[in-house]
């Protein structure tokens, strides 16, 4: 038995993920006194949301699509494990660890875990979606990259501090 994915199930998933960094970022920028982070907060949370307005713009053309698997259910464990293993598991908890966060430079760690665990997630969402919806995801994928590398460039500046 092998397992069939609705392209609009994964852009939906990749929405919540992208919901919850809106919710972390923006809790954070409220949070912190330091101006660069905070407006590097602010740029993420902004980023988040036209991520949300892009796989959004994908549903209505998400198609099923069948990946090969070497055994049946293969991708959707996977899938499963990758969403139920990211760091902000629903907007409460991204909230309730952005307020914990006792400093900025734990708040920018919590922020690049997560942003590695997006990008691991498009990967894998773009490798079995169909070949339309892949080039949205592979300039989601380049600009979380780009928040990544910001966000260990801003962690680099506080810590020098």
């Amino acid at each position: 038995m092998s397992i069939s994915f609705s392209g609009s199930e994964l852009v939906n998933i990749a929405i919540d993920i992208e919901r919850r960094g809106i919710a972390f970022y923006d809790v954070i920028a409220r949070s912190t006194e330091n101006t660069v982070a905070c407006d590097a907060f602010r740029y993420l949370g902004d980023m988040e949301r036209q991520h949300v307005q892009i796989f959004q713009g994908m549903l209505a053309q998400a198609d099923k699509y069948q990946p090969s698997e070497t055994y049946p259910g293969e991708y959707a464990a996977y899938l499963e494990a990758l969403v139920s293993s990211a760091v902000f598991t629903d907007e409460m908890l991204a909230s309730e660890m952005a307020t914990q966060s006792d400093s900025d430079i734990k708040a920018l760690q919590l922020a690049i875990a997560a942003e590695k665990d997006s990008i691991l997630f498009y990967y894998e969402m773009r490798d079995i979606m169909s070949p339309r919806a892949q080039s949205a995801v592979k300039r989601i994928i380049t600009e979380e990259k780009l928040h990544l590398r910001q966000l260990s460039e801003i962690k680099k500046r506080l810590a020098t501090l």
